[in-house]
């Protein structure tokens, strides 16, 4: 992960740092993105793996995510871009005097590409240096294995099961929870550092 300096940003998208992958560029969300959000965001099978994203997902329900985003201290919301494309969104928000969660969902022509892998490992590395964070948690829909795939991939433990109100549902589905210690985090990092003779 590289952090880049964008002269160009207005002062809302200076205060979320540009993070870039070998293949994704993760920023703030911007207005002239509105389109390509609600494109890939109104899919149900995306929705329906998300606690808080309504379904139909409209312009409108993009234009104020992006309106409201970024706004509370410790929060940090990218659009995850390629090739000049928005293919996903991700985040960190700090939860109510516990560890901050980390969310991420890319839309269904983009699944299975290893982005969202991609993407989680820039979001883990920025909250641990950048944020100082001690731990992380995240969660995953029982019946989504992908994703769950992509945070035992990052490091991140099963810590048990929980219901939780799905919005595109109108009811609640059981989610797998998940946390990942800085130092776990830590130990990956160093192990995917040495070189194998």
């Amino acid at each position: 992960m590289t952090l880049l300096e964008d002269t160009s940003r207005t002062f809302y998208e200076a205060c979320t740092p540009v993070l870039a992958t070998e293949r994704l560029l993760l920023r703030a969300p911007r207005r002239e993105d509105v389109k390509q959000i609600a494109l890939i965001a109104n899919d149900r099978r995306v929705a329906e793996n998300l606690t808080r994203l309504p379904h139909p997902y409209t312009p409108a329900d993009a234009e104020q995510w992006i309106a409201t985003t970024n706004i509370r201290p410790g929060d940090a919301h990218f659009a995850v871009e390629r090739e000049g494309s928005v293919v996903g969104v991700c985040s960190i928000e700090q939860r109510d005097g516990s560890d901050s969660e980390i969310g991420y969902w890319f839309g269904v022509p983009f699944w299975r590409m290893g982005y969202a892998t991609e993407a989680v490992r820039a979001l883990i590395d920025h909250a641990f240096e950048a944020g100082g964070h001690s731990a992380l948690v995240a969660g995953s829909r029982v019946s989504n294995p992908g994703s769950r795939r992509v945070l035992e991939k990052c490091g991140f433990q099963w810590t048990g099961v929980a219901l939780y109100r799905v919005r595109a549902l109108q009811s609640s589905a059981p989610c797998d929870r998940f946390r990942l210690e800085r130092p776990i985090w830590a130990s990956l990092k160093s192990w995917g550092a040495r070189k194998v003779a």
